[in-house]
């Protein structure tokens, strides 16, 4: 049993990274800032299967789950550096997963401070809790987004990824630099994870999944960027998940071949889905044709995402394996309920 440390946890991936965790037995800390970027009723209603209720996690202080007693959650912003040094004075874990963040590329062109105290300042803020109070491992979200403007695809770890297109991908290529750093000067094994276009039920309301379907069932026209010539290598939320705890599991080692001990590993499907294919599936798990708005290419945007994954198979001989029909009737059954109950 691992005592751990989830940021982000009312998030989308944080919130069943937490579940998969305790119910396998792990002692788990949850913490989140809670902010607006997107419909706070999701956060809650996040924490709220795990046992967390809303008058709990707005309180700032630790709350205990009342569905798994191995679960605690503390509103609590990784800019709060104080707090931050005395929950990991208090806690000592045993391993470190990262996974809040100010998220969106579109957004870091609009409100760009948002991304560097919470991707940056935060982030540093973790690593220095972790190297005061030392842990097993420091894994950490970093992004495809990364890979920028890159032609070769797919892309792998040791592609170059210094082309970025976007705020959002050079907060998350510092992260990976920083991680590095720590790890060669102070030896924390660290491990970024590059996460390929997520989605799921629990999803985020400002992706295309969501999006998408809220304008379906409304009847109402969705945009479709680039006149749809875009390409994403879909990750169903499961296969991420699969993949963030093996990793969890395996931190990197230092040797004379390998003298930091830091990683860095894609996670997605490995086969991009065209946009169009996309929408065909969400229409026929809802039952409804969409009203398409053709767009033109939007700044900061990438024409496609594809995830070579074959260091992740290698290292932990694992593939994710839910194809993207099985993938969007589970999202669209999802939505169709919780959008009954908070209309979001």
């Amino acid at each position: 049993m691992l005592k751990i440390l989830v940021t982000g946890a009312a998030g989308f991936i944080g919130f069943h990274l937490v579940k998969r965790l305790v119910e396998r037995g792990d002692e788990v800390v949850g913490i989140d800032s809670i902010n607006d970027y997107y419909d706070v009723r999701l956060k809650y209603a996040r924490l709220a299967e795990c046992g967390i209720s809303e008058k709990q996690a707005d309180s700032h202080v630790m709350a205990q789950s009342d569905r798994y007693p191995n679960y605690r959650f503390m509103r609590l912003a990784l800019e709060d550096r104080a707090s931050l040094q005395q929950l990991f004075a208090d806690e000592q874990f045993d391993v470190v997963v990262n996974l809040a963040a100010q998220a969106g590329v579109r957004y870091s062109i609009e409100n760009p401070y948002a991304y560097i105290e919470s991707n940056i300042v935060g982030f540093i803020n973790l690593l220095e809790c972790a190297r005061h109070n030392p842990v097993q491992h420091f894994v950490y979200a970093s992004s495809s987004s990364v890979y920028g403007g890159n032609e070769k695809t797919p892309f792998a770890e040791d592609d170059r990824v210094d082309n970025p297109v976007s705020l959002y991908a050079a907060t998350k290529k510092s992260n990976e630099l920083m991680a590095n750093v720590y790890s060669k000067l102070y030896g924390t094994p660290t491990t970024g994870l590059r996460f390929f276009t997520v989605y799921g039920p629990w999803g985020r309301p400002d992706m295309a999944p969501m999006l998408f379907s809220k304008a379906i069932l409304a009847g109402e026209a969705i945009k479709v960027f680039n006149n749809g010539n875009l390409s994403r290598d879909f990750t169903y939320i499961d296969d991420i998940i699969e993949g963030v705890v093996r990793v969890i599991d395996h931190a990197p080692q230092s040797d004379s071949n390998h003298p930091v001990p830091a990683e860095i590993y894609n996670i997605g499907c490995g086969s991009p889905m065209q946009l169009m294919d996309f929408i065909a599936e969400l229409e026929r798990a809802l039952g409804r044709k969409a009203v398409m708005q053709m767009m033109p290419m939007q700044q900061g945007d990438v024409y496609t995402t594809y995830a070579d994954t074959s260091k992740l198979e290698r290292d932990f001989g694992y593939r994710p394996h839910v194809t993207l029909a099985e993938g969007i009737a589970h999202f669209a059954e999802w939505y169709t309920a919780i959008n009954k109950k908070l209309n979001l």
